[in-house]
């Protein structure tokens, strides 16, 4: 079973922590292994602007669930906790992205994997780092440390107590 799996959580309508650790427990119950998690981030909207700030998280987990078959359970999850497609980068409910699946990449329609963009994400990248922050990107061969020190996230990332 791989274990550097790291999936990140968001969340920016109704209860937003509670929705997050719903999706915790939904995926504990489909027989997800939580290794670690960090603290929640209160974070401003990435994309468009004009929306409800988001808390995110993120978790490292086990699983013997494919690539693939870790996203249709993501979305499954996403759907039972009340996420309806609105538009890009636009509010949810809930959001959970395959971040890594250890160095495999996987590049297709439906799913890319180092997850897109990630590089450019504060709310992606310092929760990370505070759960292993030596980790290497498998295709910018440099650690989410390093990634995370070409961000000023500052300002935009804060770990708040719920």
């Amino acid at each position: 079973m791989p274990d550097d799996i790291f999936l990140g959580f968001g969340s920016n309508i109704g209860d937003r922590k509670g929705n997050i650790e719903r999706a915790y427990s939904e995926l504990e119950r489909a027989g997800i292994e939580f290794l670690k998690t960090s603290r929640f981030y209160q974070t401003k909207p990435y994309g468009v602007e004009e929306q409800p700030e988001f808390l995110n998280s993120v978790a490292q987990v086990s699983t013997k669930l494919g690539p693939f078959r870790l996203l249709e359970l993501l979305k499954l999850i996403e759907n039972k906790i009340g996420r309806k497609e609105t538009f890009r980068w636009g509010p949810r409910v809930i959001d959970i992205d395959i971040l890594f699946y250890g160095d495999v990449t996987v590049k297709s329609k439906i799913l890319d994997i180092p997850h897109v963009d990630l590089c450019n994400r504060c709310f992606v990248l310092v929760p990370m780092c505070e759960i292993t922050c030596d980790f290497v990107h498998p295709e910018k061969k440099v650690s989410i440390r390093e990634l995370l020190r070409n961000l000023n996230c500052e300002r935009k990332v804060k770990p708040i107590q719920i």
